[in-house]
């Protein structure tokens, strides 16, 4: 059924109360930490309890490590990915470490990145740099780039030297969906090991890793797969497994990649144990009736603010549940001002938003989930632009 021309999907019955969120405020920025569904919440709590009542036979091998493996390949499954090149990780900040850690470098070598990376990504290009003499090199793609131009911008910003691309799949700040199988194409073809930044892929779109051609790829499931904060995959292909450098060499480092990242020492595990869980509530509701409502949300709000502030519109892919919109000329000016505007829209008009200064402008992100309803982008749309103007 195709929802009329600015109209709001109907909300899912009975979603709103799966979440434990902080009702006087209107969460609009699922995408920065996501929301916790109250069976993952109780799920991990019962992994801590039974952690507790007995911590060495809880972390002990070999019955850490077959639960461990038993949730990875689980996990794995719903991206696509193969379980057996597939690791557990914090967070895609930790995984990008690790796999720039284990691509050689030498001095002149260049690292590609986008002007739409993420910034823990740009500090660990930089510091990787740093380390190795090796030069950071930025492909300028822009807010309105169709797909045949953005390969083109990072096709165009590859040279003899480039040895690694961290590419984002969808990207933080802007919310923009890179056309991924293309790139890595192209980057292949002239020798680039690519690297994927899909922070914001589990559970927001359908994804199949494996068809990807990514020689790495990295996901937060705890941003839309209802998994616990620090949930993460780093899937790798066959012929870079074996050079792959944990952030730590720990007791596990000898039985190579996975367990060689998965294990760090007496790291909570609960977390990770629990993430089946929340996307057991996801398929719960329905994978597809999730997306599609949350996608539909997120189009509904960005066009109203987008109508309210009287600014041009940010193409989008459809299938997205997480939208930008431009914030009028002088809003944003800097980085700070950025944070200053987010905090008042949180204590004045009690709303969760993510600002940014993207490119010398301002941009307001907005997500969606099953449990926002219209009226919270209704609301923002009639007081933000008084907002603004009060100065």
């Amino acid at each position: 059924m195709t929802i009329p021309a600015g109209k709001p999907p109907e909300p899912l019955r009975g979603a709103r109360l799966l979440f434990s969120l902080d009702p006087a405020y209107a969460h609009l920025n699922h995408g920065s930490f996501g929301a916790l569904p109250i069976p993952a919440q109780r799920a991990a709590a019962r992994l801590r309890e039974e952690q507790e009542a007995d911590p060495i036979r809880f972390l002990k091998p070999p019955g850490v490590v077959e639960r461990v493996t038993h949730t990875r390949r689980h996990l794995a499954r719903f991206v696509g990915a193969d379980p057996d090149g597939t690791a557990l990780v914090p967070n895609v900040t930790a995984a990008c470490a690790i796999v720039l850690g284990s691509v050689p470098l030498r001095p002149g070598d260049e690292i590609l990145l986008t002007d739409h990376a993420y910034g823990a990504v740009v500090v660990e290009a930089k510091r990787r740099c740093a380390e190795t003499g090796a030069v950071l090199v930025r492909a300028m793609v822009g807010l309105d780039a169709t797909d045949d131009e953005i390969v083109a911008a990072v096709s165009a910003a590859v040279t003899e030297r480039t040895r690694v691309a961290v590419i984002d799949q969808i990207s933080s700040a802007t919310a923009k969906l890179f056309p991924i199988r293309r790139i890595a194409t192209e980057l292949h073809r002239r020798g680039v090991y690519v690297a994927v930044d899909a922070a914001h892929v589990p559970g927001m779109i359908d994804v199949d890793v494996s068809s990807l051609g990514a020689d790495a790829w990295f996901g937060n499931l705890h941003k839309w797969a209802y998994a616990p904060r620090g949930t993460g995959l780093l899937v790798v292909a066959p012929e870079h497994r074996s050079g792959v450098r944990p952030l730590v060499a720990s007791w596990e480092y000898g039985n190579g990649f996975p367990r060689s990242v998965e294990f760090q020492g007496t790291q909570d595990l609960a977390g990770w144990l629990a993430a089946p869980a929340g996307l057991h509530t996801m398929t719960t509701l329905g994978l597809d009736v999730v997306r599609d409502h949350n996608a539909r949300l997120a189009r509904y709000g960005q066009r109203l603010l987008t109508e309210s502030l009287e600014t041009e519109p940010v193409p989008t892919a459809p299938e997205l549940a997480m939208r930008v919109v431009r914030l009028p000329d002088g809003a944003v000016t800097s980085e700070s001002t950025a944070v200053r505007l987010r905090e008042r829209i949180t204590t004045e008009l009690r709303t969760h938003v993510a600002v940014s200064f993207w490119n010398g402008a301002g941009l307001l992100r907005l997500c969606a989930q099953v449990y926002n309803r219209a009226g919270e982008y209704e609301r923002l749309a009639a007081t933000l632009p008084g907002l603004l103007r009060r100065g």
